[in-house]
């Protein structure tokens, strides 16, 4: 007996189809629905994370540092690495630090720990003003610069405010000096084939621009910058150091040399050997140490950074870098 073959009948391959529209509707309504699901928790989550961000950023600026308590301590605010605006050490955090320091009825001296290779001479200044300011307005209270590594350029700005210095015998010590630095690429736009087409108003306007050569009477003009901030810097080591300052004439003194705290005191850059704990124990007398030093957040810190980063490169790009002391 032979099969007989029979062709699908039309409804029958009409709910076929049906069936498989409606399994596929469904299976792409529901990779829907899913993805719904999931950028709304992924946003949920994103929001919940940058409110805790925000919500917590101001309870962390001091990280629980700083003094509840009226019993007598010294107070200890760190001055460590570049000192510049988006950094641990700008002149907005070590003047919250100092001001928090001298107004707390518990503190008996401040000692600024230093190790820093300096940075910026605005920053250094603020820092530098701010430290006489609050001294004279607290006459009882004292700032003692203890160095730990290294004291140079803009971090011996900042020491030069204090009552008295005091370093190990194989600190580095000194660099009072500016310096500004860039780079040139004209001979390398020359190799590659390539021209600068800059536009300006302004005789000078682009007299750092990378891309061209120097021109003699605006290195001339540059100098004199250096020069001034350099006369501004010394004024201000002379006025804090005063009479002790050996040799105030000293040909080497301010040439941006560094020494060690041994030779430093020979040359009265350091008033005394010693060590934080030294001086709060044996010079104030609170041998308590409390630690007032801004700590930012991590939010703070990457908002910073993120923003310094963006002008640092411009900076770079137009191959401009500010006076420094370093």
């Amino acid at each position: 007996m032979s099969d007989e073959w029979k062709a699908p009948s039309a409804s029958g391959d009409a709910k076929s189809w049906k069936l498989l529209e409606k399994t596929l509707l469904a299976s792409v309504q529901e990779q829907r629905r899913a993805r719904r699901w999931g950028i709304f928790f992924k946003l949920l989550t994103f929001i919940y994370l940058f409110g805790a961000i925000f919500l917590f950023s101001p309870l962390l600026s001091f990280s629980g540092k700083g003094s509840a308590t009226d019993d007598p301590h010294t107070a200890l605010i760190e001055v460590k690495g570049m000192i510049a605006d988006d950094t641990e050490a700008s002149a907005d955090n070590l003047v919250s630090s100092l001001r928090k320091a001298f107004d707390d009825p518990g503190v008996k001296g401040i000692i600024l720990r230093i190790n820093s290779p300096g940075g910026s001479p605005v920053q250094s200044g603020y820092v530098y003003d701010e430290i006489k300011r609050l001294r004279d307005s607290h006459p009882d209270i004292k700032v003692y610069a203890v160095i730990t590594d290294l004291g140079a350029s803009g971090a011996y700005y900042i020491a030069s405010a204090a009552d008295e210095i005091y370093a190990d015998k194989a600190s580095l010590v000194g660099s009072i000096g500016v310096t500004a630095a860039g780079f040139g690429f004209t001979g390398a736009m020359e190799k590659l084939g390539v021209d600068r087409r800059l536009y300006t108003s302004g005789e000078h306007k682009a007299f750092l621009d990378p891309f061209q050569p120097p021109k003699e009477e605006e290195a001339r003009f540059w100098q004199q910058v250096l020069n001034t901030t350099h006369r501004q810097f010394i004024d201000s080591v002379k006025k804090g150091r005063g009479d002790r300052l050996k040799d105030a004439e000293h040909p080497e003194l301010f040439s941006g040399l560094v020494w060690s705290g041994e030779q430093a005191i020979d040359l009265g850059l350091v008033d005394h050997l010693g060590s934080s704990s030294y001086v709060a124990r044996d010079v104030i007398g609170a041998q308590d140490i409390v630690d007032y030093t801004i700590e930012e957040s991590p939010f703070d810190r990457f908002a910073k950074r993120l923003g310094a980063s963006v002008a640092e490169h411009i900076a770079i790009w137009a191959g401009f870098s500010g006076p420094a002391l370093r």
